[in-house]
């Protein structure tokens, strides 16, 4: 195989070619974007990451591609439509680090609970004095899970851990979960509006897109946090920025913002007329959100352990390999 390896740590070249010996292998430190010269006829595998998009263009310049391993559990940086026209298979990793994001998620939501951010400003500038840094318990508040997947199931033992009530929202409930991890289910609305805490762990596709919306944001109880380390695109920036305003929620932890990546280039956006309106409204917010006083944002770093890294290493490998023998492992259905 002639295998086009994307956005990959110095690390991992010497353990990906360990691990796959005899393959051609060419890395690159940069995103497929990154690198818009670059095409090669015979090609047949593509291993990226989340900052890699792919459609039609980028499919052009590999016209030989038979696989594109992606080390993510998302996919929606994919355009399955055009992948699936060419015969293209797409493996994901599907299950690589439910405690490494939940794990994330708490830390979120301590920092903003304990006011730490505040605490050690304080600190730095000299105040020694623990005076406006009041912050509140999790023990007897509800948590809300919004998607009672392998991570949402994750937080939810960690909420009891805590000893707080928990609510989930998911598509598929199952009694059996919720009898072995003391909670109850409830519809979206009743979740926004009973969680002191709402906590997001659904993949980002079509239904789930603005998923919390100006229409429903408004239901959420007065004065609740929310913590988003699924996709940015699941609450509309918009609602976000306004329910933060009115002070529907007291403070969010975000490790995700739509349209984040048009942060990484700023500049552009000052220099020259930006494409999309919309998307500029956006980047704009999220600005907003970076610089608000009771908002975290962190830079999609909530898989970033070096146990999920090697975790998700692994998997990529054995789909390459299980696809190269002929029998695909961990493919979405096109």
């Amino acid at each position: 195989m002639t295998i086009h390896y994307f956005s990959g740590e110095d690390w991992e070249e010497e353990y990906v070619r360990t691990k796959l010996p005899g393959e051609t292998i060419v890395f690159h430190k940069g995103t497929l974007a990154e690198n818009p010269d670059l095409s090669d006829p015979a090609a047949d595998t593509l291993c990226i990451f989340i900052d890699s998009k792919i459609g039609e263009a980028e499919l052009n310049r590999f016209p030989a591609l038979r696989l594109i391993a992606t080390r993510s559990t998302g996919f929606d940086h994919i355009d399955l439509a055009a992948a699936k026209a060419r015969g293209i298979t797409i493996v994901t990793v599907p299950s690589y680090g439910e405690n490494t994001v939940a794990e994330f998620a708490f830390a979120l939501l301590l920092t903003l609970s304990r006011r730490i951010p505040e605490a050690q400003a304080l600190v730095k500038s000299g105040t020694f004095s623990p005076a406006g840094l009041r912050g509140f318990d999790l023990e007897g508040k509800t948590m809300g899970i919004i998607g009672c997947g392998h991570i949402g199931m994750h937080m939810i033992r960690m909420a009891n851990g805590f000893g707080m009530n928990v609510l989930g929202f998911d598509m598929h409930p199952s009694d059996e979960l919720a009898q072995k991890y003391d909670f109850g289910y409830a519809s979206l609305d009743e979740l926004l509006a009973q969680s002191d805490v709402i906590s997001i762990h659904v993949p980002y596709n079509p239904h789930t897109h603005h998923l919390i919306n100006k229409e429903n944001i408004g239901t959420i109880k007065k004065g609740a946090y929310l913590i988003n380390t699924a996709r940015g695109a699941v609450v509309e920036t918009e609602a976000l920025v306004a329910a933060l305003g009115n002070g529907t929620l007291a403070g969010a932890g975000l490790d995700v913002l739509e349209e984040e990546g048009d942060l990484n280039d700023e500049m552009q956006l000052l220099t020259a007329p930006h494409p999309n309106e919309e998307e500029l409204k956006v980047t704009l917010a999220n600005n907003y959100l970076i610089d608000h006083p009771r908002v975290i944002v962190t830079p999609h770093a909530a898989f970033n352990t070096t146990e999920a890294i090697t975790r998700i290493l692994d998997t990529t490998i054995g789909n390459i390999r299980s696809f190269e023998a002929g029998s695909p492992e961990n493919a979405l259905e096109q």
